[in-house]
């Protein structure tokens, strides 16, 4: 569990360094490859942030953590942080969040919230802003199916959202307290339940070895949940170490603090904290803060009865 969570946020933290940059503008920018946090250049989108610290990927996952409540996520809490989070100061809030956190009535009907959204988008929204946060959701012991389909669409209505999350949380649920890893027949079968439409991604991940088939880059749906969820898995079946999916993500470009967010969670989950290098955990901002939440989250669920 604590892997998954440190892995969350150290995806995070590095990938802010790259978030939005293209293949090209990455080499430009860190020649030798994104390794360190305190590589990370000071330009205008990227000083907003302390070095080492996580962005609204994690701020939301922590708004979960913080609502879990005998043995449950309470769906009611989640959406009352959110829209807490949402009244502060939040920074690198996406599009289609922030619109669904606009609405004056949100936590009274946060999934009506959700949809009308959806339906205004023609049904075509599909972000991964919920995918992003939902790591956290599979360290649950129980119920996790439904838990990350309610909460997903409390910002997120389209199946493919949906889909993303249960695969994504469903994996580190199954590592974590199966020590089973799901294969890509129990994934397929997942993605049937939900959206057609997810199959064709999880097999760009599976078959190619390389992760520049993705195209992480791609300029205009670099926010593409399935495009973040080939991302997580193609490090799942693809490499070797916490630290080699880490890097091969961020060092794509795109979406780089949600892909490696959500990806770094689950390859946390796999490999085990004890596999994270100590500079990425020694050096995130703010971390005893967040070392305290998490372990608070972690003892909660180990002292639940059987």
């Amino acid at each position: 569990m604590l892997g998954c969570l440190y892995g969350q946020a150290i995806g995070d933290a590095l990938g802010l360094g790259t978030e939005f940059m293209n293949k090209d503008q990455v080499l430009m920018s860190y020649p030798d490859g994104l390794c360190k946090y305190e590589q990370i250049i000071q330009d205008a989108h990227r000083r907003r942030w302390p070095i080492g610290a996580w962005t609204d990927d994690t701020d939301m996952m922590l708004c979960i953590l913080s609502a879990f409540e005998n043995g449950k996520f309470n769906t009611h809490r989640v959406a009352q942080n959110f829209k807490d989070w949402f009244n502060g100061e939040p920074m690198g809030i996406g599009g289609h969040t922030y619109k669904v956190l606009c609405m004056r009535d949100y936590v009274e009907q946060p999934v009506l919230s959700s949809k009308l959204w959806w339906d205004l988008s023609r049904q075509q929204s599909a972000a991964n802003g919920a995918l992003m946060r939902t790591s956290v959701v599979g360290l649950a012991k129980y119920n996790v199916e439904r838990q990350a389909e309610d909460i997903c669409k409390l910002t997120h209505y389209d199946t493919r959202c949906i889909g993303s999350c249960v695969i994504a949380s469903l994996i580190i649920h199954n590592l974590v307290w199966n020590d089973h890893e799901l294969t890509y027949d129990e994934i397929i079968e997942i993605a049937k339940k939900y959206d057609e439409r997810i199959i064709e991604w999880v097999d760009l991940a599976y078959k190619n070895e390389d992760i520049s088939p993705l195209d992480l880059d791609e300029k205009y749906s670099i926010g593409y949940t399935l495009r973040t969820l080939a991302a997580a898995l193609w490090c799942y079946w693809h490499v070797t170490s916490f630290e080699e999916g880490l890097l091969a993500v961020v060092n794509e470009g795109g979406d780089a603090d949600t892909n490696g967010a959500i990806a770094c969670a689950i390859l946390g989950a796999k490999f085990g904290y004890s596999s994270i290098p100590s500079c990425y955990v020694e050096n995130l901002y703010n971390r005893a803060m967040y070392h305290h939440k998490i372990t608070s989250f972690i003892n909660q669920i180990a002292d639940e009865k059987a």
